[in-house]
């Protein structure tokens, strides 16, 4: 579209032979976009991206690129609020995956510090309940001793 834009209610995107969301880089011919002003009665300074090559040619009413930098602009933001939010997702799903092994590895490690405490309590317990049995056995034996020299 030339220097005569159209209605600034309607969209420059229905024009283009597919809609490109964003800035657009390049027009389905192949020919880079380049940045124009509207001189136009309705949109005066207005800005739109458009085909270098319909723009050099001062095509009208054709299927090149065209698309006002604003809407453009607005389509970049929606996109890249989008990719945030879903950054945030991952990010956050991130975090409490990151939280579940860290509170699995203390579980373990909490679990690991009371067996071994645990262990050490019975095998001290054992050692005394053997040290209870010998002075047992030695009494035994001294009474059994003591009985028959009587």
């Amino acid at each position: 579209m030339s220097d005569e834009s159209g209605n600034s209610t309607g969209t420059s995107a229905a024009r283009a032979r597919g809609r490109v969301v964003g800035v657009p880089k390049r027009c389905w011919c192949g020919e880079l976009v380049v940045t124009k002003m509207s001189k136009s009665v309705p949109n005066p300074y207005r800005r739109y991206y458009r085909c270098a090559f319909a723009a050099e040619r001062k095509l009208s009413n054709d299927n090149h690129a065209y698309k006002w930098v604003d809407e453009a602009l607005l389509d970049e933001i929606e996109a890249l609020t989008f990719r945030v939010g879903r950054l945030e997702r991952t990010l956050i799903d991130d975090r409490v995956e990151e939280e579940r092994k860290k509170f699995a590895e203390f579980e373990m490690k909490l679990e690991t510090e009371v067996f071994s405490r645990m262990e050490d309590a019975i095998s001290e317990a054992k050692w005394e309940m053997k040290k209870v049995m010998g002075i047992v056995a030695l009494g035994c034996l001294t009474m059994v001793v003591l009985s028959k020299i009587i």
